[in-house]
């Protein structure tokens, strides 16, 4: 539902705009309403399923996003519509970190990277057949029905989870939770969002320069919290990881371009060129689809030549695609004209975003992976936000603009080189930030030693606290592994070499964010006995636990 989500509702703007009388604002608020919450809240749903079941709390998220859903489908105007989509992205912060970290507490360490790369694949089938679902629904019963969609997906999966699935939670959870750090870090994309989507109809006045001052005061509150917390949802000293730091700042150019392309893209083949929903969602296809056929060869690819020619050839490409895009206007024909950048676009995404991950995960300790993927996942997702109200200014969209092909044609041409330039400014920054050998082997760091990725002194005694300083607020948003495997992640690291942790997704294709991922068990680590970390029986995976 989530991952369908994500990709149907762009191709519905138009017609929402249209039926709803709405300006521009409206539809960026309908995307980033979803994304502020998601983004804000993520971490913090996979610590409240660490702390009270994850069964719990993913039926939960899948009840909450439904409901939402169906809000969304009835929305009579455009602020119970953007509402409803704030209360959409609770839900998938409930639901989404819920999902992967079932299938770490429940799978057999033998079986868990199979079932994972089946989550992972499946998510890509989502992604890949969102834009042409919801094309096909706008197109025939209308655009409500790419809401009312998640209904019966959650009728379905809601009994199958209370049937087959069996609770889990981690033992070790404890400590309050960072509600308030969670609350600031909302707070502050809201404000800075809102201004940025106000500017271009109300000019430097209160109503933008206020929220854009309190977004920033309520930014820089959210860092002192965090700070000062014993156990905090974004522990400060992860970003002591100069690898770690980097990458994310590639994440951050990488997705905030996907965003802006994606989110303009779809207004720009039906205003402009004259698509149907469904033929405008089709039309994007190609690059979820290389995505699909070719991300698991290029993480052996990067894997075998380090991150750091991916990383920076990945985003070249894509800015390479977006220019291309550029020929995308009045008249263009799609073979010649939007599928030759649409290819591009997809082989750069295909070259950078599983090198992406596996380079967050191999950038900190083992027992901290899970926490790594959730922080870089909502990093993404911040920078879709910010880049989904930012976009339009920068090219200078007036609220009407979507209403005039040429008006529209001629901003978007402006609105493409800007998103070139962000991907060019994270290919330099991952050219002179990521090493090439952060992938490999390293030696093991001895005890008050810096650590090789700049992370300052890691003390191996010190290891089970700084996971367990995670794992009660969130280090398991990407799945069990995050707190679940600290001791054993500890210990087979410290074993004489240090092994940096590999990504079990096998597929990326989310547009949108990299996928959430736990990361693999080290090798040499022991498997789970039964009873630990709130898993089964090695011999009975499928069992409740006791």
């Amino acid at each position: 539902m989530a991952l369908l989500d994500s990709t149907v509702v762009n191709v519905a703007l138009p017609h929402i705009g249209l039926d709803l009388n709405a300006d521009l604002a409206v539809l960026q608020w309908t995307v980033n309403a979803y994304m502020l919450t998601l983004a804000g809240l993520i971490l913090l749903g996979g610590a409240l399923g660490d702390r009270f079941g994850r069964r719990r709390v993913f039926v939960i998220g899948v009840v909450w996003f439904a409901v939402a859903s169906l809000l969304c489908g009835l929305a009579p105007n455009a602020g119970v519509l953007i509402a409803s989509r704030a209360l959409q992205g609770i839900g998938g912060a409930l639901l989404t970190p819920g999902s992967l970290a079932l299938i770490q507490a429940t799978f057999h360490p033998d079986d868990r990277g199979r079932a994972v790369g089946l989550w992972s694949g499946f998510g890509g089938v989502g992604a890949a057949i969102g834009p042409f679902v919801g094309g096909w629904l706008v197109d025939g019963p209308g655009w409500r029905w790419v809401f009312f969609l998640n209904v019966p997906l959650a009728a379905v999966c809601v009994p199958v989870a209370l049937r087959h699935v069996p609770e889990s939670r981690d033992p070790r959870a404890h400590g309050r939770f960072d509600v308030l750090g969670a609350a600031l870090g909302a707070l502050a994309l809201a404000s800075v969002t809102y201004a940025l989507i106000a500017a271009p109809g109300a000019g430097l006045s209160s109503a933008v320069i206020i929220p854009a001052v309190v977004g920033l005061l309520l930014g820089i509150a959210f860092v002192y919290v965090e700070r000062a917390r014993r156990d905090p949802m974004l522990p400060p000293d992860i970003f002591a990881s100069r690898q770690f730091t980097a990458v994310n700042a590639v994440t951050l150019c990488v997705y905030a371009a996907f965003s802006g392309f994606f989110f303009l893209s779809v207004l720009q083949l039906q205003v402009v060129l004259g698509y149907s929903a469904l033929a405008a969602g089709t039309a994007l296809l190609p690059t979820t689809v290389l995505m699909l056929l070719l991300s698991a060869r290029s993480g052996e690819l990067g894997r075998r030549i380090g991150p750091r020619i991916p990383l920076t050839v990945g985003p070249l490409l894509c800015a390479a695609g977006m220019l291309l895009m550029t020929r995308a206007g009045v008249g263009a024909v799609y073979w010649r004209d939007v599928l030759p950048a649409l290819l591009v676009l997809g082989l750069g995404m295909v070259t950078l975003v599983a090198p992406l991950t596996a380079t967050v995960l191999a950038s900190v300790e083992v027992e901290r992976a899970g926490l790594a993927s959730g922080i870089n996942n909502a990093a993404a997702r911040a920078a879709g936000l910010v880049a989904v109200a930012a976009l339009p200014l920068l090219a200078g969209m007036g609220p009407e603009a979507y209403r005039s092909a040429d008006r529209f044609a001629a901003t978007f041409g402006r609105a493409m080189p800007i998103c070139a330039g962000v991907l060019v400014l994270g290919a330099v920054v991952a050219w002179c930030t990521v090493r090439a050998d952060v992938l490999e082997a390293a030696p093991a760091v001895p005890s008050g030693a810096p650590s090789p990725e700049g992370g300052g002194a890691v003390e191996a005694a010190e290891a089970p606290r700084k996971a367990g300083a995670g794992a009660g607020v969130g280090a398991e948003v990407g799945g069990g592994v995050g707190a679940g495997a600290g001791g054993e992640g500890g210990a087979g690291a410290r074993g004489g070499e240090r092994r940096p942790c590999r990504p079990e997704c096998a597929y990326h294709c989310g547009v949108g964010a990299p996928p959430l991922d736990p990361g693999d068990r080290p090798p040499g680590a022991p498997a789970r006995r039964c009873g630990q970390d709130g898993g089964d029986h090695p011999r009975h995976p499928h069992r409740p636990p006791r």
